[in-house]
């Protein structure tokens, strides 16, 4: 077979192997390619050269998008204009203040305080406005700036937060277990089991789904590669959270719940497992960036600790559900009342061993910010400052999930802090995401200031 050997780069690739390329690789121009001699029976056989891509759409496009959109209008920037810069991106927000209040509900179940139920029925109460303002300006955004939904999914950065909306939906959806049910009848727990298994199903294509359209439409090289990357599977890893609290609240609420206990649980495991092994796979090709490429840019910094949910969300699922496992199987599983001592010793082994790989994650993505402690260096704002919040939710639950399952008050203690803590920076990125929407650093369209 032919091969093109174009660069010194590809030179060296050749004859030594395979070489890391640097970013000015992938953004200098080719120059002329020598092409080394073949037989004739290979240039036969030679396949066509392969057609440029076409450039991937970015912020200057869509910038133009808006710009014809607006071009007959003229005048002053307006709240118009600043709705169609509205992105994906925005779900995280959903994500995090959702997490809040499970993080406020995985508290409450220990200690029943009544003030912690009203805080977390608060958050998940704000978090539902969030959730149909978003639903509300995205959807403006698509109609008022024609073409904005396809670029939406050819986008390479905006394309990866698209599942930031299944992921929402999730927490809604965990939040209602916790707040809802308790509160009502058999009616909405009958509402919860059958929105369980839709969720299942839409979990599973959306993330298949949007990973093979990025794959089919996507380049993404090494040194751009971030945990932002397991995005599209973060709806599989609610499965087994959604799940367990799901059995909790509805063992709570009636001694007789009208669900499928052990469906519920194996479905949840199944969906969990998968989710995890996609993201472990590719927070290997994350480990591999960092050793070749040291650490992201500073407006890619705060997706590191996305690292943190994978493992976090799995240990919180898997260790609840072992816990329950005594409500899950059924009496007439024979052996019973063995299987219950080993899940259970199963489930808090293999979550104590992801907690420490969690706990690493955490530790890594906390040190990648130890330049911003100076007073001259600074990490500029943006929608992925959420994921400061997010991915933190599932550690903290994990922690609470094994502190309940070892009985050590040690480890409810420090996620307890760890909740404190985590809620005031909630409050930090939500007054600087404010303080930057009314600086118009959010939502404008600066490419239009100067026409």
């Amino acid at each position: 077979m032919s091969r093109l050997l174009s660069t010194q780069v590809d030179v060296e690739v050749a004859v030594n192997g395979y070489v890391t390329p640097g970013e000015d690789y992938f953004h200098r121009p080719r120059a002329a390619s020598p092409v080394c001699s073949v037989s004739h029976r290979e240039q036969r056989g030679k396949r066509p050269p392969p057609i440029a891509l076409p450039g991937q759409p970015n912020a200057d496009s869509l910038a133009r998008m808006i710009s014809n959109a607006r071009k007959h209008k003229g005048g002053k920037i307006g709240i118009r204009d600043r709705i169609c810069c509205h992105q994906w991106t925005w779900f995280t927000m959903t994500m995090a203040t959702g997490g809040i209040a499970n993080v406020l509900h995985s508290i409450w179940t220990p200690y029943r305080a009544d003030w912690l139920w009203c805080i977390g029925l608060i958050f998940f109460l704000f978090n539902l406005c969030l959730f149909v303002m978003n639903c509300v300006l995205i959807t403006m955004r698509f109609v008022m700036v024609p073409g904005s939904f396809v670029h939406s999914f050819l986008d390479q950065t905006e394309s990866l937060f698209i599942p930031a909306v299944v992921v929402s939906i999730a927490t809604i959806l965990i939040n209602t277990c916790e707040y809802g049910i308790p509160m009502t009848g058999p009616w909405l727990q009958h509402t919860m089991q059958w929105l369980f298994w839709i969720y299942i199903v839409v979990s599973v294509l959306a993330s298949a789904g949007m990973y093979l359209f990025l794959w089919s439409t996507q380049i993404f090289p090494i040194h751009t590669m971030t945990p932002v990357w397991v995005f599209p599977g973060y709806p599989l890893l609610l499965a087994a959270p959604f799940a367990s609290i799901l059995i909790a609240t509805e063992t709570a609420a009636s001694d007789n719940p009208p669900i499928h206990k052990l469906a519920v649980a194996m479905c949840a495991i199944s969906i969990q497992g998968t989710g995890f092994l996609i993201s472990f796979m590719i927070m290997a090709a994350f480990i591999y960036r960092l050793m070749t490429q040291k650490l992201p840019r500073d407006m890619q910094r705060p997706g590191v600790f996305i690292s943190i949910g994978p493992s976090g969300f799995t240990v919180a699922g898997i260790v609840s559900l072992g816990q329950q496992s005594g409500v899950v199987i059924p009496d007439s599983f024979e052996g019973s009342t063995h299987s219950v001592i080993i899940i259970r010793l199963l489930s808090t082994i293999i979550g104590i061993w992801l907690w420490g790989l969690s706990v690493w994650f955490f530790l890594v993505s906390v040190g990648s910010l130890w330049k911003y402690a100076r007073p001259e260096r600074k990490m500029p704002f943006q929608m992925t400052w959420w994921s400061f919040v997010f991915p933190n939710t599932a550690l903290v639950t994990a922690t609470l999930a094994l502190a309940t399952a070892v009985g050590s008050n040690g480890l409810r203690i420090t996620g307890c802090v760890m909740a404190g803590l985590l809620i005031m920076v909630w409050a930090l990125v939500f007054v600087k995401m404010l303080r930057c929407l009314w600086n118009r650093q959010l939502l404008w369209p600066k490419e239009l200031e100067t026409e």
